[in-house]
C-alpha cells in the first residue's frame, strides 16, 4: 500500500494546534462530510489510538491538541472563509463536528490570508496594517471576525504579545465571537438550575449556551477551591468520572443528548466549567497569580481532562454568563453588571469582553471579544495510507 501526499500547514491557535487544510487541497472524496472525510482526519492524527501517545500521527494526545481544520471560501458574500472544525478523539475511531474551536479560530484568519483565500482588496492600503477576517464558522453556523496583523501583505505572525499558556510571545490577534447564542441564552429558561447527578448529588449549575454549550458548577460543591492545576484532577480517576457525570446530566438537561449513553458519546459538547471567588495561586508555570488581579477562577475541562489553560468558546461561556446576573459565574466574580471578566486558568489569567442586554424579555449578547495569537508550525504535506 502507498501513501498518499496532501497539502497541509501545522498551526497553533491559542492554546491549541491542529493540522489545517484548504478544502480544495483534500482528496475528492473528503470533500464532503462522511466517512471518507472521518477516516482521512483519523489517520492524520493518528486516532484511535490505544496507547493514547499519538505516535503513528500528527495528534498531540490532548484535547487542545488532537485537532483538525478546513478552510475554503465562502459561498456568502459577507464571509471572506468558512471555517469547519473536528475534534478528534484520541482513543475512539470518532470526530465531533458539534462545536468550535475559539483558539484556532484565532489562526483561520492568518491561514486564510496566507492561502490567498482572502480577496487582495481585502488588506490594508500598502499592505501593511490590519484585515478583518470574516469567517463564516460552519459548525456553530455563526460569525467570526479575526483582526489579522500583516506587513507588506504577509501575515504578521512574532510580536511581544503575550498568552499565558503559550510559552513565547508573538503578534496580538483579537477575535470577535459574533451573536455567540444559538437559540436560547439558558436552554432550561433558567439563570441557575439544580442538577441530581448519579452518585454525585444534587447540585446548583448554570447550563448556557453561548460560544459552546457549558455547565456551571461550583467548585467548592465538589470539594474543590478553584485553584486546581491539572494534575490535581487528572491523577483522580474518581473526580474525572464525577466532573463527567455532571457534564452528562448538564447534557441532558440542556437537550443536547436523549440519552446517557448519548451524552458520553457527544464528547467535545458541552464542557463542564467549575468557579469559585478570587483566590491566589501559583499557576503550572510558576507564575503567582493574585487574587487582586482577577475577578474569579474557572476551570474547565475538555475531552474528559481538565484542561492546561481554557479553551477560547468556552472563554466566550464565562464572558456571557458574568454578564448576566444571577449566574454561577456572575456570583462568582462578585455579582453586580460588568462588560468584561478577568479569570484566572491553570496556566494564568484571561480578559474576554461581553454585554447582555434583555430584548423582548430574551437575553442577547451581541459578541465577545478577546485577544490570542497564531503561528506556523510546519507547512507542506501530511502523508496518510491510501485506503
Amino acid at each position: 500500500m502507498t501513501q498518499q501526499s496532501i497539502s497541509a500547514t501545522y498551526m497553533r491557535g491559542g492554546t491549541s494546534k491542529g493540522v489545517f487544510f484548504k478544502l480544495s487541497d483534500l482528496p475528492e472524496a473528503a470533500q464532503t462530510p462522511g466517512d471518507a472525510r472521518d477516516a482521512l482526519l483519523l489517520r492524520v492524527i493518528g486516532s484511535p489510538d490505544p496507547y493514547g501517545k499519538h505516535t503513528d500521527g500528527m495528534g498531540g494526545a490532548t484535547s487542545s491538541t488532537s485537532k483538525t481544520v478546513i478552510v475554503g471560501p465562502s459561498a456568502s458574500a459577507e464571509h471572506d472563509v468558512d471555517y469547519l472544525f473536528g475534534q478528534v478523539s484520541i482513543d475512539q475511531p470518532f470526530i465531533d463536528w458539534s462545536g468550535n474551536c475559539g483558539n484556532l479560530s484565532a489562526a483561520v484568519g492568518p491561514f486564510a490570508v496566507a492561502n490567498g483565500l482572502v480577496d487582495a482588496d481585502r488588506l490594508p492600503p500598502g499592505g501593511t496594517g490590519t484585515v478583518e477576517v470574516r469567517v463564516w464558522q460552519v459548525n456553530i453556523q455563526k460569525t467570526l471576525v479575526v483582526r489579522v496583523p500583516v506587513v507588506d501583505g504577509e501575515v504578521q505572525e512574532t510580536g511581544d504579545f503575550m498568552l499565558d499558556g503559550v510559552t513565547f510571545p508573538a503578534a496580538e490577534i483579537p477575535v470577535a465571537f459574533r451573536d455567540p447564542v444559538d437559540g436560547e441564552v439558558f436552554p432550561t429558561g433558567n439563570a441557575v438550575d439544580r442538577l441530581e447527578v448519579p452518585t454525585v448529588g444534587q447540585l446548583d449549575a448554570t447550563l448556557i449556551n453561548a460560544g459552546i454549550p457549558t455547565v456551571f458548577i461550583n467548585a467548592d460543591a465538589m470539594g474543590y477551591t478553584g485553584t486546581e492545576c491539572q494534575d490535581d484532577i487528572n491523577n483522580s480517576a474518581a473526580a474525572l468520572d464525577a466532573l463527567e457525570r455532571v457534564r452528562i446530566q448538564g447534557s441532558l438537561a440542556m437537550g443536547l443528548a436523549d440519552t446517557p449513553d448519548a451524552a458520553a458519546q457527544r464528547q467535545h459538547t458541552p464542557k463542564v466549567a467549575f468557579v469559585a471567588p478570587p483566590a491566589g495561586y501559583t499557576a503550572s508555570s510558576g507564575k503567582a497569580v493574585s487574587a487582586g488581579d482577577i475577578d474569579l477562577l474557572v476551570r474547565a475541562v475538555s475531552m474528559g481532562k481538565l484542561h492546561h489553560a481554557m479553551m477560547g468558546t468556552a472563554a466566550v461561556a464565562i464572558g456571557a454568563a458574568a454578564a448576566i446576573k444571577g449566574t454561577l459565574v456572575n456570583q462568582a466574580a462578585g455579582g453586580g453588571e460588568r462588560e468584561a471578566v478577568t479569570f484566572g486558568h491553570p496556566s494564568g489569567t484571561l480578559k474576554v469582553g461581553a454585554s447582555a442586554h434583555l430584548v423582548n424579555e430574551r437575553w442577547h449578547i451581541e459578541q465577545a471579544v478577546m485577544s490570542r495569537s497564531a503561528r506556523v508550525l510546519m507547512e507542506g504535506a501530511v502523508r496518510v495510507p491510501r485506503g
